[in-house]
């Protein structure tokens, strides 16, 4: 029986006060026994979680009366194992590393985020082969080779980066290829296409979006369609199916 949530979250917000948000998150998880990693910087918060239902959700209750958080959306799955060995809650530079200081999504700005589609558009587009303005479409995978080796969208452009701070250079490498198309583009929960999509705006792309809420949104709002295989995540779950299923 799957009774463990897992679920996943990321804001960029602005948090001058991460030092001490550190250490009032990790007493409240370890009181609540649960077991993942938040990373926190000054540009936001980046979640994964895991535990009972009800002391799940009480963090996320408690993180919410943070007015910074109050609009925080976690994604869930479920499983019949605790998925991750501890818990733990780091400081890093950034939450998602791109080594581009200047690239800050800022969720409390809408001007600061990049333009994003919901799942059940991209769904469409990628069933009628173009956008609403009749441009093609493609879908730009920005997460690393071994996680897109698991399954990816059908021709997702793949530029087989190792690391996320690759990606700007292969943007710049590839950019005259997609001034054309309008770009969608993905990764797992959101995070990291938030930042690449932000890029190439300022690359020059006109009509860039991200996949509001990555791969596993896509799953949860619809069925999955024109995506093969499974989506990687990290932790011992290794990946999940288009039902957010682990391996059997």
């Amino acid at each position: 029986m799957n009774h463990i949530l897992n679920i996943s979250a990321y804001k960029f917000v602005p948090l001058p006060d991460a030092a001490a948000l550190r250490e009032r998150l990790h007493e409240q998880a370890l009181a609540l026994a649960l077991k993942g990693t938040v990373l926190l910087a000054e540009e936001g918060i980046n979640l994964f979680l895991a535990g009972p239902a009800e002391a799940v959700r009480g963090f996320v209750a408690q993180l919410r009366q943070d007015p910074r958080f109050t609009d925080l959306q976690p994604k869930e799955s479920w499983s019949a194992e605790q998925p991750f060995r501890r818990m733990r809650v780091k400081l890093k530079r950034e939450i998602i590393r791109m080594d581009h200081p200047t690239i800050r999504p800022d969720s409390s700005h809408p001007e600061g985020r990049a333009p994003a589609v919901d799942a059940a558009t991209v769904r469409r587009w990628l069933g009628q082969g173009h956008d609403d303005a009749g441009r093609p479409v493609v879908t730009l995978d920005t997460r690393n080779a071994f996680e897109v080796d698991h399954g990816t969208f059908e021709g997702a452009i793949d530029w087989r980066i190792a690391k996320f701070t690759e990606f700007p250079q292969a943007l710049l490498a590839h950019k005259d290829e997609l001034m054309d198309k309008t770009v969608v583009s993905f990764c797992t929960g959101g995070i990291r296409c938030e930042k690449a999509a932000i890029f190439m705006r300022e690359a020059g792309l006109e009509h860039v979006w991200q996949l509001e809420g990555g791969i596993l949104k896509y799953f949860e709002e619809t069925d999955g369609a024109h995506y093969q295989g499974r989506c990687f995540v990290f932790d011992e779950r290794e990946a999940l199916d288009k039902e957010l299923r682990a391996a059997a």
